[in-house]
C-alpha cells in the first residue's frame, strides 16, 4: 500500500528511559512503514534538558502553539537521586508542568476499554474521563515550618500600598503553614476547556470541588464554571442533549463508584491527579490510560498518562528481556494522528489511527499481551509476549486490517 501523506508535521517530543525505547519501536514497527511521518522532533530525555538548560521543553511548547498538535513521550522529573545520576546543572522542573503551563491546558484521562480487563467497580461499563486543571493549587504552593508560637496571616499588598490581612492561626507551639494560590485566567481556560471538550465527544460534564469547606477559594472555582457555562455553553450544551452540574467531591466520589460510566469528570489540580491515577487503577492500568491536554486556544499535547517505567529500563540496560506495555504510548500517537487528520482534512490518516487502536485491542483480546495485563486478565491461559513482540503482534492486526 501506499504510505498515507501527511502535510503539516507533529511536534515530536521524546523522551527517558524504557519509554525511549518503547518509542523507537513505535515508529520503527507501527508509523513508518504505514505513513509517511512528518514531525519536528525535539529531545525532552534528561540528559538533553541538561544541557539546554531546559530550553529545549520551552521550545517544545512554543512548536505545538506554532503546528496545534504534539505528541509526547513520558519523561523524568528529577529528585535528588536523579541529580547525582545524571549530573544535572539543578534541579529541572517537571516538562508536563512547563509544558501545561505554556499551553494553559487542562488534561483529559480516560481509560482504555478492553474485553478480558475487567474494571474491579462491576457496574463500570463505560469510560470515565478525568478532567484535570494544570495550574496552580499545591504544585505551586508556599511551604513554610514554624519553629515555635507565633501568629500566621495572609498578606495581600496592594500596588499602591494598602493591605488586606486574614488571620490564619494564632501557633502555640511549632508546626507548619501552606499558602495556594490560582489565577481567574487559569480557572476560565479550564471552564472552557471542560465544557468545549464535553461538546467535542457528547459526554455529560461533571465539576467537583469542596466549596462548602473553602468558601472563598473553592467557591471562585465554582462560580467561574456557572457564569461561563450560563453565558456561553448552555444552549449547545442543551442542543447536544448533555448536561453540566456541579457537585461537592465526596458527593461526586460517591456517585461515581455506583454510576456505569461515560461521563467526564472536572477536577481540580491535586483533585485530578488522585482520582485519574484511581481510575486507571480501578480500570486495571496507567499503562492503559489515554491522556490528551487541551488548551482553550485550540492546540493538543498527546501523552501516555505513566512514567518511564524506570524498573524495565535497568534491566533492558542490563541485556535482559522485558515485558513493557506500550498501549497508552500508542494511544498516544494514534490520538495525535486523528487530531493532525481531522485538522488538516486528512480521512485516510484519522481512519489509520482508529485501525491503530483497533489493532491494539484486538491484540490483546486474541489473548495475546505484556506481563502486566496477564497478571489481571480474565482470558484464560494468554501468552505473554515481551516488549518487542507485542508490538509485532499490533503490527500483525494492523496489515490484517488495513
Amino acid at each position: 500500500m501506499d504510505k498515507i501523506l501527511m502535510t503539516t508535521p507533529l511536534v515530536e517530543m521524546d523522551g527517558d528511559e524504557m519509554t525511549r525505547i518503547l518509542w523507537s519501536m513505535i515508529k520503527e514497527e507501527l508509523l513508518l512503514p504505514f505513513i509517511d511521518l512528518k514531525t519536528e522532533y525535539y529531545d525532552l530525555g534528561l540528559e538533553h534538558r541538561n544541557e539546554t538548560n531546559d530550553q529545549v521543553t520551552a521550545d517544545s511548547a512554543n512548536a505545538t502553539k506554532k503546528y496545534g498538535v504534539a505528541v509526547k513521550c513520558a519523561t523524568i522529573t528529577p529528585n535528588a537521586a536523579r541529580m547525582d545520576e545524571y549530573h544535572l546543572k539543578e534541579m529541572w522542573k517537571s516538562p508536563n508542568g512547563t509544558i501545561r503551563a505554556m499551553l494553559d491546558g487542562t488534561v483529559f484521562r480516560a481509560p482504555i476499554i478492553v474485553k478480558g480487563i475487567e474494571p474491579c467497580v462491576k457496574n463500570w461499563k463505560k469510560p470515565i474521563t478525568i478532567a484535570r486543571h494544570a495550574y496552580g493549587d499545591v504544585y505551586k504552593a508556599s511551604e513554610l515550618k514554624i519553629p515555635a508560637a507565633g501568629k500566621v496571616e495572609l498578606v495581600y499588598t496592594r500596588k499602591d500600598g494598602n493591605e488586606t490581612r486574614e488571620l490564619i492561626h494564632n501557633f502555640t507551639g511549632a508546626g507548619v503553614i501552606q499558602g495556594q494560590h490560582n489565577l481567574n485566567d487559569s480557572i476560565e481556560s479550564f471552564a472552557r476547556s471542560c465544557f468545549t471538550y464535553a461538546l467535542d465527544v457528547k459526554q455529560d460534564l461533571w465539576f467537583a470541588t469542596k466549596d462548602t469547606i473553602s468558601k472563598k477559594y473553592d467557591h471562585t472555582f465554582k462560580d467561574i464554571f456557572q457564569e461561563i457555562f450560563d453565558a456561553e455553553y448552555k444552549e449547545a450544551f442543551e442542543k447536544s442533549g448533555i448536561t453540566y452540574f456541579y457537585t461537592l467531591i465526596d458527593d461526586a466520589v460517591a456517585r461515581v463508584m455506583k454510576s456505569e460510566g461515560g461521563y467526564i469528570w472536572a477536577c481540580k489540580n491535586y483533585d485530578g491527579d488522585v482520582m485519574s491515577d484511581m481510575i486507571s487503577s480501578a480500570f486495571g492500568s496507567l499503562a492503559m490510560m489515554t491522556s490528551v491536554l487541551v488548551s482553550p486556544n485550540g492546540y493538543y499535547e498527546y501523552e501516555a498518562a505513566h512514567g518511564t517505567v524506570q524498573r524495565h529500563y535497568y534491566k533492558h540496560l542490563k541485556g535482559e528481556e522485558t515485558s513493557t506495555n506500550s498501549v497508552a504510548t500508542i494511544f498516544a500517537w494514534s490520538g495525535a494522528l486523528r487530531k493532525r487528520g481531522e485538522l488538516d482534512g486528512i480521512h485516510t490518516l484519522m481512519e489509520f489511527a482508529d485501525k491503530l487502536e483497533a489493532a491494539c485491542v484486538k491484540t490483546i483480546e486474541e489473548g495475546k499481551m505484556t506481563k502486566d495485563l496477564a497478571l489481571i486478565t480474565s482470558i484464560e491461559q494468554p501468552t505473554v509476549l515481551n516488549s518487542q513482540d507485542f508490538i509485532r503482534a499490533i503490527r500483525q492486526s494492523l496489515e490484517e486490517t488495513l
